[in-house]
């Protein structure tokens, strides 16, 4: 054992390697090399700094540097007393060597290093996969997660955000938000990476404060993407349903061109139950809105005529203005939906029905896809 406590077996060899070049002036041979290197591998498994371990390896130089004895006084011929020394060109040969061993040494720590840190990397994504999947055995994967500072007996929620462009955990983007998530609230058992070119954020369910700042920093580092956040569910299972939840609200809010950067899906949960019957559901945007395909110009201008009027409380100025339509223009096309309806968008009775097929309609597409 070294003086700073690095093991003589991370040292094999070395003092043999000095004596033999200060004796012959020659380099490290191939085989001498691939030993240090070898051993610069396994002293990085075994979990020992880089520093310490180069520190070793001078304090071996130092102690087992060569030396040659010679008379000390032979060029004058005044005596027969001898000293130690080390001559200049044996001095070059030993630094140079020691310059190899240790070179080569370090080539294989940070070879080891970059392969564990590749194969934890692997491990991430194959765990984050799983989780956000649910694949693998449930038991497995709470003990994965464990690992990766996640207790999923507890209730978790996900927040997912999606800019104009796609990212992985590498870029920029994740990074800086990863940042100033750790910067505010430092370790909260939170994950945070990437899925399908989207920032994904996993937290405790009841520390809201939390996915709250992921959505402000998200939306400031997308410049202005939309962020979703599923509601709290409990269990390995509810991390992949928080995370469903925020994916279809995503899918949502571009269907239906919600606004507002940050949606919960526990604001949103009419919209499922509205689709979940769509047998239901198309046969009501038929019945409601089929008539508006005989105007001209079909029902896509009298369609988006509705959703305007209603999105902004049935007022008429505002829809007129949103549309960039004279009030006059727009009460002429609410006024030609009733005639072809026969429902009065003015009409609180009608109002529902209209609203909901309108609603229906933009979900599924209608009227570019057909039924």
């Amino acid at each position: 054992m070294t003086g700073n406590g690095i093991p003589d077996e991370y040292l094999d060899g070395y003092a043999r390697i000095l004596a033999a070049v200060a004796s012959t002036g020659r380099r490290l041979t191939r085989d001498e090399l691939l030993a240090r290197r070898e051993l610069g591998e396994r002293a990085a498994e075994a979990g020992f700094g880089l520093r310490a371990l180069v520190g070793a390896h001078l304090a071996a130089a130092r102690i087992h540097w060569p030396v040659t004895t010679s008379p000390s006084n032979a060029s004058t011929g005044t005596g027969t007393s001898t000293g130690t020394s080390t001559s200049t060109s044996t001095t070059d040969s030993v630094l140079a060597a020691i310059e190899q061993a240790v070179d080569a040494f370090a080539e294989g720590y940070e070879r080891a290093q970059r392969l564990a840190v590749r194969q934890e990397v692997a491990a991430r994504r194959e765990f984050i996969d799983d989780l956000l999947y649910g694949r693998s055995d449930l038991g497995r994967l709470a003990e994965r997660a464990e690992r990766f500072g996640l207790r999923l007996s507890y209730e978790h929620a996900v927040a997912v955000a999606e800019g104009f462009v796609a990212y992985d955990e590498e870029d920029a983007v994740p990074r800086s938000v990863e940042q100033a998530l750790i910067g505010r609230f430092g370790d909260r058992s939170v994950l945070l990476t990437t899925k399908a070119g989207r920032l994904v954020c996993i937290a405790p369910g009841d520390q809201g404060e939390v996915l709250a700042y992921f959505a402000k920093q998200a939306f400031a580092a997308t410049d202005g993407g939309r962020v979703a956040i599923g509601r709290p569910r409990p269990g390995v299972g509810g991390v992949v349903q928080s995370y469903e939840e925020a994916l279809n609200v995503l899918d949502l809010a571009e269907r239906l061109d919600l606004d507002g950067p940050v949606l919960h899906a526990a604001e949103l949960l009419v919209y499922p139950v509205l689709t979940r019957d769509r047998q239901a559901m198309t046969e009501l945007v038929l019945s409601a809105l089929g008539p508006l395909e005989a105007a001209r110009g079909g029902a896509e201008p009298l369609i988006e005529t509705l959703s305007v009027y209603f999105d902004a409380g049935c007022v008429a100025a505002e829809a007129a203005r949103r549309l960039s339509l004279s009030v006059r223009a727009l009460t002429y096309r609410l006024e030609r939906i009733h005639k072809l309806t026969g429902a009065d968008p003015a009409d609180p009775v009608h109002r529902y029905t209209l609203q909901t097929a309108v609603i229906g309609a933009r979900l599924m597409d209608w009227p570019a896809k057909s039924f």
